[in-house]
């Protein structure tokens, strides 16, 4: 009889830890998630043409668009960040994806900020949407200074593959840069 009770026992265990393991699985279909991300795109898109009018050149001339509505960063010591939001081309969400970034060094505090990715080519378009995991690096041209001005699209910016805007800064640590992001896409 013991046997019997052990083997129910072992049974339920596993039935739960599986159902935790197979809800962890979930792909999101049919959830709401996209709809909040493309909501929060939408919002942000509006707030930087609101600061910054001159990225609407920069966003009718780019052949797509990666939006990062809201990306926490935090760090002591080492730390990190994470962000979801979508790759619009022509307006219209075709992917959505998620952005982490890990940090170490001399660090401390946390900040939240919004970030715009412009593919101004087609070529650097392809490559972002056809790689398991784009990272942002040195290439990465800047057209919204530390400060927060807007920086006109000289020569140098205008040649450049992929064009960032940071903005929407709120928090206690300094800078923020994309450097070492991480890209990759994701089903809310």
């Amino acid at each position: 009889m013991s046997t019997s009770t052990l083997s129910r026992r072992a049974f339920a265990l596993g039935a739960i830890a599986s159902a935790g393991a197979v809800a962890a699985c979930g792909n999101g279909v049919g959830s709401r998630g996209s709809g909040m991300i493309d909501a929060r795109v939408d919002a942000t898109l509006q707030e930087m043409y609101r600061q910054f009018p001159n990225t609407r050149q920069l966003a009718s001339k780019a052949n797509g668009m990666l939006v990062m509505p809201l990306v926490t960063e935090a760090g002591l010591g080492f730390g990190g960040a994470y962000g979801r939001g979508a790759l619009r081309v022509n307006d219209i969400s075709v992917d959505y994806y998620s952005m982490t970034k890990a940090t170490g060094g001399l660090q401390i505090g946390a900040q939240q900020y919004a970030h715009v990715l412009f593919f101004m080519t087609e070529a650097s378009l392809n490559s972002f949407r056809s790689s398991p995991g784009w990272a942002a690096g040195a290439n990465v041209e800047y057209v919204i200074s530390d400060r927060g001005d807007s920086v006109n699209a000289d020569t140098t910016t205008a040649l450049s593959p992929v064009l960032a805007a940071v903005f929407g800064r709120a928090g206690l640590r300094i800078g923020a840069t994309l450097e070492g992001s991480k890209y990759t896409r994701i089903i809310p």
